[in-house]
This record gives C-alpha cells, sequence and structure tokens, in this order.
C-alpha cells in the first residue's frame, strides 16, 4: 500500500540566501534542482515560491516562516528528511537552530498528470524491504531506498524518469534484463537524472546505503 502524505513545509529562498552558493546540478524541462547551504540566524528577505517542490533537509534542525500577513510557522526537519512543499506566497523564513542546513530543493515544472506506474516490476511491490514509499501525490511519487551490506534486490522496473540523491556513499552492481553487467560509484550528496530502467542491484560496499529517488509523474 502506498503512503499518501501531504507535509506542507517552505523553505529559504535559494542563491542569494545561502551560506554557499547554490548549485543547480539539475536543470531540464522536467525539473530544475537546487543544492544549497543554509546559514543560521540569517532572516532572507521577502520571496515567493512558484512552482511546488520536493525538500530534502540534509542535517537536523529548525526554521522559522513568517508569511506576509505576520502569521509564523515553525518548522522541525530531521537528518535526510523528505517534505513535500506546495507554491508558496511571499514570506520570510529563517534557519534558527544553531548550525547551516544542506537542502536539496526539487522544483517541479510541470504539472501533476497523475501518470501511474503499471509495471508488475514496480520496486515498492516486489522489494518492499529496500523500497519504501515516503509519500505521493498526482505530482511525485518520493520513495526511500535502503540496502544492508552487499544485499541484493531482485529484478525491478523504474518506469518513470526521476531524480535520485545519494544519502551515503554508493558501489552497486547492476544487471540489466538482458544480462548485462556494470558497476557503478556514488558518493553522499550526488544527485543525477534518470529515465526508465529494468535490472537487479546489489550493493557491492560492506556499509549501508541510502537513497532518495523522486518519481516524477507527468
Amino acid at each position: 500500500m502506498h503512503l499518501t502524505t501531504t507535509l506542507i513545509t517552505i523553505s529559504l529562498a535559494a542563491a542569494m540566501f545561502a551560506a554557499e552558493p547554490a548549485k543547480y546540478p539539475i536543470d531540464n524541462d522536467d525539473v530544475r534542482v537546487i543544492d544549497v547551504t543554509q546559514d543560521p540566524h540569517v532572516k532572507t528577505k521577502m520571496h515567493e515560491h512558484k512552482p511546488n517542490r520536493v525538500m530534502i533537509y540534509r542535517a537536523a534542525g529548525t526554521q522559522d516562516i513568517i508569511a506576509e500577513n505576520g502569521k509564523k510557522e515553525t518548522l522541525k526537519f530531521q537528518k535526510n528528511q523528505v517534505l513535500w512543499s506546495p507554491a508558496a506566497g511571499m514570506h520570510t523564513s529563517e534557519v534558527t537552530s544553531a548550525t547551516p542546513v544542506p537542502l536539496v530543493e526539487i522544483e517541479l515544472k510541470k504539472a501533476g498528470a497523475g501518470k501511474k506506474v503499471t509495471s508488475p516490476l514496480d520496486p515498492p511491490k516486489v522489494d518492499p524491504k529496500h523500497y519504501k514509499v515516503e509519500f505521493e501525490n498526482d505530482q511525485v511519487r518520493v520513495t526511500r531506498v535502503k540496502f544492508g551490506p552487499h544485499e541484493t534486490a531482485p529484478m525491478h522496473e523504474h518506469q518513470l524518469n526521476r531524480v535520485i540523491v545519494y544519502l551515503t556513499d554508493s558501489k552497486t552492481k547492476i544487471t540489466t534484463a538482458d544480462g548485462a553487467v556494470s558497476e557503478t560509484t556514488r558518493k553522499a550528496g550526488e544527485i543525477l537524472f534518470q529515465g526508465g530502467a529494468k535490472h537487479t542491484e546489489t550493493n557491492t560496499l560492506d556499509t549501508p546505503v541510502e537513497i532518495l529517488v523522486t518519481e516524477l509523474k507527468y
């Protein structure tokens, strides 16, 4: 069963309010991804967010969001927590915890079409041990992927275009449906955009691997 959750949150604006300049590892017709670190105790200028977004907080912290009418919301988040952030009107925001907060913003450029995953090899169905749906709506499905050392996922199929954020280092042996074998190595913090694929995967590390996958339902 898919867990559908609407978690309303608003992040800081991007580059001009960051401790480090924002990076844009992906900017295509479907999404713009912003990789940025926010300074604590720095209040932003009044700004708004027009697209809906998926937010990945890479550190625990708190944030105050103050709307143009003065209404304040305090957001608390855990390390590597992922939240849904709908388009928001004018507001300011400030990280109120003590340390900088790295985060990834996935801005969604298209309206939700509610595209369905129809493959019988859908990862959360065939491998619920490793693939768990965090939340789902008409624009995205976000899945948290966790592999223990040397664990293998059975043959599965990714039907939708997706943004992949590596929360840990990863070294994976991939075997495609036609038997081709390859190995990929990723560092924690890497972000990729990929299309459909059908394969098995094996974590070849002696340490666990954790990944967040945002599938685009349009």
